[in-house]
């Protein structure tokens, strides 16, 4: 007995955990639900605690350059305080709430290569944690897809996605880090700006849309970056005429002359502001936002999506292998800069 108490010290024999999920995606602000199961290992233990972490993989800057890491922006305790028997199999059943700041991961089936996944931790009385990894799928919410729609229909082209660790000034932002949509202009606009980076800061009530533009420069003036802001609400979606309201935000922050690094322009919209109105959005836009940018037959950016899945997990588990902990304190240090 005391030799078997030293195998499960160190792994042997210890309970296995394997999480699933009950749907392929979810929402930002959504729930995430789904099973736990654990099958017990050659001796009885004491499950501590089962949680779930939410995580993401984050890009910093720094001095010396650029890094990036795993950041644990969300984590739940979802059951525990029980014996495990030997070899019993039992699931645990849970259901909780994403923040609805969650990064989007994917547009209508195609990844847009933002690493997202679930971490299962199984803390064990007297043996080693175990530990599950999942996929994270996070879908536009309909003001979300709205926006993309119009933008694509204007005739912008996807380039890349990523997530930037920092904090926007002057909005609502909760996560350490923020989702930068980097979108090609169309050529209405293509002597204006090199690119517009589009972020998402979602909330329970509504969207901050925060647009950066690269501003070209001219033969006197060097360019520079332009950041403009816009609040809508999750109720706006049926009632707005969304290519007329998103190309003024376009003009808007196309114009804008102030420098990188001021005050955001606000504007919230209102019904009142608004003459047409539409009710649904069939989604050619945002397909063909992927479309220019040539992101068919399920590839985005190069990624295919076989690939982004297989990603999620060498990612993360090479974090635990090489110190990962370590790189997300680095991370977190900066966690108070503003963007």
């Amino acid at each position: 007995m005391v030799f078997k108490r030293l195998l499960g010290a160190i792994g042997v024999g210890c309970p296995s955990v394997d999480t699933v999920l009950d749907d392929e995606a979810v929402l930002p602000g959504g729930a995430l639900s789904g099973q736990v199961r654990l099958r017990g290992g050659g001796t009885a233990v004491e499950i501590e605690e089962i949680g779930l972490e939410l995580l993401a993989r984050v890009e910093a800057e720094h001095e010396e350059g650029e890094s990036e890491g795993a950041v644990a922006f969300e984590r739940y305790v979802v059951g525990g305080g029980f014996l495990l028997g030997e070899d019993e199999e039992r699931s645990v059943t849970f259901s909780v709430t994403v923040p609805w700041e969650t990064p989007v991961n994917e547009l209508y089936g195609q990844p847009l290569g933002v690493v997202l996944g679930v971490r299962t931790e199984l803390a064990v009385a007297d043996a080693r944690d175990r530990s599950d990894l999942d996929p994270l799928i996070v879908r536009p919410l309909p003001v979300q897809e709205a926006v993309l729609e119009a933008l694509g229909q204007l005739g912008f082209g996807f380039r890349s996605a990523d997530l930037e660790h920092g904090r926007i000034g002057g909005t609502g932002q909760r996560l350490p880090f923020y989702q930068e949509i980097e979108l090609t202009p169309p050529p209405r606009y293509a002597h204006a700006v090199t690119d517009i980076e589009l972020t998402f800061l979602t909330t329970a009530s509504g969207l901050e849309v925060v647009l950066e533009a690269d501003k070209r420069g001219g033969p006197l003036t060097p360019g520079h970056d332009a950041l403009t802001r816009f609040t809508v609400r999750h109720e706006d979606v049926p009632v707005l005429d969304w290519n007329s309201e998103v190309d003024g935000w376009i003009r808007r922050v196309t114009e804008h002359r102030e420098a990188y690094g001021a005050q955001a322009y606000v504007h919230s919209a209102s019904h009142a502001d608004h003459l047409a109105v539409h009710g649904s959005f069939p989604g050619t836009g945002a397909t063909a936002v992927a479309s220019a940018a040539g992101l068919g037959a399920g590839a985005v950016g190069g990624v295919v999506v076989a690939e982004v899945v297989d990603e999620i997990g060498d990612f993360f588990e090479e974090e635990e292998e090489e110190g990962g902990d370590d790189e997300e304190e680095g991370v977190e240090a900066e966690e108070n800069e503003e963007y």
